[in-house]
């Protein structure tokens, strides 16, 4: 099987897979400790000690590497969070507010390489469009699972999409504002609004 570039492809045979994230998983810590400004197949590749021909044999482009990679690095965050929220209360306001302790303290380098990712998507969507859309289809199922289980689908969805702007919001004036005052204020807000969520019938 051959990529759009040419070279063959892994056809998914288990040492081949085994490979794949093998280097998946050195090229994501590279990343995680240097950011993604200049990221290459062959920045990609020294990290590895390999070729970019071998990325290219695993991987079926740059794009499709750095959205791997990203994902990685965002299951590692919601690691974090669900580490959190495990040692919390079952109700859906203490949950919210432990993963956004995860959030908040996180290391600064995980925490920067997620903003530069999307960055990459709203500086260029037709290139990293998949980085920025790939957030929600990733974060959204955690957020819902924090939800009381007898909600109806749509109300837990209708929730955990709140829950998630917001905090996203609160991550950005974070990284732009000196004392992160005004994200604990509107992060207090939140917590109201989530109170009166689960107190609703």
């Amino acid at each position: 099987m051959e990529n759009a570039t040419g070279y063959r492809r892994s056809a998914g045979s288990a040492r081949g897979e085994t490979r794949r994230r093998e280097l998946l998983a050195t090229i994501t810590d590279d990343v995680a400790e240097n950011g993604l400004v200049d990221f290459s197949l062959r920045r990609a590749a020294k990290s590895a000690g390999t070729t970019h021909k071998v990325l290219l044999y695993h991987f079926e482009s740059a794009e499709d590497l750095l959205r791997q990679v990203v994902f990685s690095l965002r299951e590692r965050r919601i690691g974090n969070a669900l580490t959190a929220v495990a040692a919390s209360s079952a109700s859906l306001t203490d949950r919210v507010r432990a993963a956004w302790v995860s959030l908040r303290d996180e290391e600064s380098a995980l925490r920067r390489v997620l903003d530069q990712a999307m960055g990459l998507a709203m500086y260029d969507p037709g290139r990293y469009a998949a980085l920025g859309r790939g957030a929600s289809q990733q974060y959204l199922p955690t957020l819902v699972s924090f939800c009381p289980p007898d909600w109806p689908e749509q109300r837990k969805f209708e929730v955990a999409s709140m829950i998630l702007a917001t905090l996203r919001g609160f991550l950005v004036d974070l990284l732009t504002s000196a004392d992160g005052d005004s994200a604990a204020a509107g992060f207090e807000a939140l917590l109201r609004a989530v109170e009166r969520e689960e107190a609703a019938p």
